[in-house]
């Protein structure tokens, strides 16, 4: 039996104990938020090729459709951000999730483009509210030596739950029609949403940040490491004590933080920026190289897969070495993939070959930015700082494909659009230089974050 002091710091607790059996079951549940929440921001793009045919209009006619769905995104992240201290991250999690099931469901009502639309927007709302919470969740339940690895498992969820609503699509469309994908998509982050209510805690540092009571934060450690004796008299403490009065926004946007928050911000922005213009025009450029439809589909698929083993191997890294520099590696890298594909004339082997290696740095990176901005902020303002970094990146992802798409009207060549691209992701790179610099900085604050 394991005697614990009357004062006890809760992620010490975390650090010195094994990792759970209720530890997992929080990991998995927050890895299929996050695959769920992916479906649905997706979904649409799987049924575009089928409501062309049914209800007779052009392609351009559903750009503002999807364009409105990403908005949503952004929207539902700025949105979250103040709410996650007002209410709660769980309380926000679920609330989210059950917006998107239900406007998920409400999308197979839809018969024209402006109610397409419209279901689509509220729909980006929730599905942009929702990560945010669970990377704050599974972070504050990770022991500090692999808390970035945890981060980046749940995060693969995003690009597992992407295939697996092109697999869902192929498989029920052809019998059941359009509207199935959006049934599913609708009824299980509504049932997942409920299971969350009942069995999911709050995160733990938020618990003791906000003052919840004794008993509330002991039970949940005890279902971590039921060994452990609890005092009842035992006052639970933060790492880093929070600056009083401020939480939420307020840490964000501090003075001690401001400028790291500005660079976490440029950062995943540009990085969306350069992601989005690659999945949307990197399959008409491999064909522009002399590719056929399939194989420029077959080696876009790489920019994905890259991703997936660049997340495991950074979030690894993540957990040894200074995180900003990590990723700030992996950006570079990624742009030198990307700069690389420019320079090939017509070997697709090596462009395939090249997407894969950028895939693995810009994807790897990406997927790694929550652990950054997790890392970054106190409990204080971690899921604002999270979710107003996702809300941000999105403008960047509305923006990526639009220039491209300029580009392309004005006959750039392919190795000058891929030398942009390059440009962009090496920005974000830069931009984490220096809020790596910023942070260490701010080491002797208070609100510094776990990075500094």
């Amino acid at each position: 039996m394991t005697n614990l002091s009357r004062t006890l710091d809760v992620q010490q607790f975390i650090d010195e104990h094994r990792f759970s059996r209720y530890q997992w079951k929080i990991l998995v549940t927050c890895f299929l938020l996050i695959a769920i929440d992916a479906y649905d921001s997706v979904a649409i793009g799987f049924v575009v090729p089928v409501l062309l045919r049914e209800w007779g209009t052009t392609r351009a006619a559903f750009g503002p459709v999807l364009s409105v769905g990403v908005l949503g995104l952004a929207l539902g992240a700025l949105i979250a951000g103040p709410l996650f201290n007002r209410t709660s991250p769980k309380t926000v999690m679920v609330g989210s999730m059950l917006l998107f099931g239900l406007c998920s469901l409400g999308t197979m009502t839809a018969d024209s483009l402006v109610s397409l639309g419209a279901w689509r927007f509220f729909t980006g709302i929730g599905v942009g509210a929702a990560v945010p919470g669970a990377v704050t969740l599974i972070y504050e339940y990770a022991p500090a030596r692999i808390s970035a690895l945890l981060v980046n498992t749940i995060a693969c969820g995003a690009l597992i739950g992407a295939s697996l609503c092109g697999l869902t699509a192929a498989a029920v469309v052809p019998s059941y029609g359009w509207t199935s994908v959006f049934l599913i998509g609708g009824i299980v982050p509504v049932v997942l949403a409920l299971f969350m209510l009942v069995t999911m805690p709050q995160p733990l540092q938020f618990m003791v940040q906000q003052n919840y009571p004794a008993t509330a934060i002991a039970a949940v450690l005890r279902r971590i490491a039921p060994e452990a004796q609890l005092a009842d008299d035992t006052c639970f403490v933060l790492p880093a004590a929070p600056e009083p009065g401020k939480a939420g926004v307020a840490v964000v946007l501090s003075r001690q933080l401001r400028m790291g928050t500005a660079m976490l911000w440029s950062a995943y922005f540009f990085g969306t920026f350069a992601y989005y213009l690659l999945l949307g025009w990197l399959p008409t450029l491999v064909q522009d190289m002399g590719a056929s439809l399939q194989h420029s589909s077959l080696i876009t698929v790489l920019l994905t897969v890259g991703g997936i083993f660049g997340t495991f191997v950074f979030g690894w890294l993540m957990d040894r070495f200074d995180k900003n520099n990590v990723i700030a590696g992996a950006f570079v890298l990624g742009g030198v993939g990307m700069w690389l594909v420019g320079q090939q004339k017509g070997d697709l082997a090596w462009v395939a070959t090249c997407v894969f290696i950028g895939g693995i740095g810009l994807s790897g990176a990406m997927m790694s930015m929550g652990a950054v901005a997790a890392s970054f902020y106190p409990a204080s303002g971690r899921s604002t700082g999270i979710s107003w970094m996702h809300g941000v990146g999105r403008f960047g992802g509305i923006a990526g494909p639009m220039v491209g798409a300029l580009m392309l009207r004005d006959g750039f060549t392919l190795a000058t659009v891929f030398t942009v691209v390059m440009g962009f992701v090496l920005v974000s790179a830069v931009a984490l230089m220096i809020k790596g610099a910023a942070a260490r900085r701010a080491a002797g604050n208070p609100l510094r974050a776990e990075s500094a």
